[in-house]
């Protein structure tokens, strides 16, 4: 059997929600790296590991044999949940994708995500309205963590089916419920950097001509930079 896999900190924080013994679909698996991690650690009985392109597929069938785990983790080309049959898996794992497209596959086989008990989710765009598509479909987030890697913040969600809580805040959903709720040290750093990077824009537009487009960016500006102000007035 090939070496323990070691994950990158973003992957290791994905994997690190999912529940101990759950069965795991990973939808857009890459080199299969969370899979065969999951079930060296033991966390996971069985993963299916698919995504829609056979080059990564291939070279994740490789890193499988490689680490001798031919029977715990079977891999599938699949369009999002596409071939993935109900029942099959307990928590999905989608990381690494836009939130829209995160949304479209989440959308476009309801019965299929209504039949999973987790979703582990890493969005790496549309992060708001990722959040709220989540609430108003139903879904609970139960927790959330925020990791720095090479100069960027990825925040990672675990979200389970339950009954709604009214919807988030502009707040909520731009930075996470349960990060702020957390005062997540990470987020307090992607807050400061968020708001140096506004101040920097506004700066910029200040030294420009005047006009029509310049005036409605600069209310933007201030605007966002007004939440992230909420933001910091939580975590401290």
């Amino acid at each position: 059997m090939g070496g323990k896999v070691a994950l990158s900190r973003r992957m290791q924080a994905v994997a690190d929600m999912v529940t101990t013994g759950n069965r795991v679909v990973d939808v857009g698996c890459d080199h299969g790296y969370v899979s065969i991690y999951l079930v060296q650690q033991k966390r996971t009985t069985h993963a299916l590991a698919m995504d829609i392109n056979n080059g990564p597929l291939l070279r994740a069938r490789e890193h499988v044999e490689e680490a001798g785990l031919e029977g715990y983790i079977t891999l599938r080309l699949s369009d999002g949940l596409g071939a993935f049959r109900k029942g099959e898996a307990d928590t999905l794992i989608c990381a690494g994708m836009g939130g829209r497209l995160m949304q479209r596959i989440l959308e476009r086989e309801p019965d299929k995500t209504e039949s999973l008990k987790e979703l582990v989710l890493q969005p790496q765009s549309e992060i708001a309205s990722f959040r709220y598509y989540l609430t108003d479909a139903g879904y609970r987030i139960l927790e959330e963590t925020m990791v720095l890697e090479e100069g960027k913040f990825y925040p990672v969600i675990k979200a389970v089916q339950g009954e709604k809580e009214g919807r988030l805040s502009y707040t909520e959903a731009r930075f996470g419920p349960e990060l702020l709720r957390r005062r997540h040290p990470v987020l307090r750093e992607y807050l400061y950097a968020e708001w140096e990077k506004g101040l920097k824009l506004e700066q910029e537009l200040m030294a420009v001509p005047a006009g029509e487009r310049v005036d409605q960016r600069l209310v933007q500006i201030r605007q966002e930079m007004s939440y992230i102000k909420q933001a910091m007035e939580i975590v401290g």
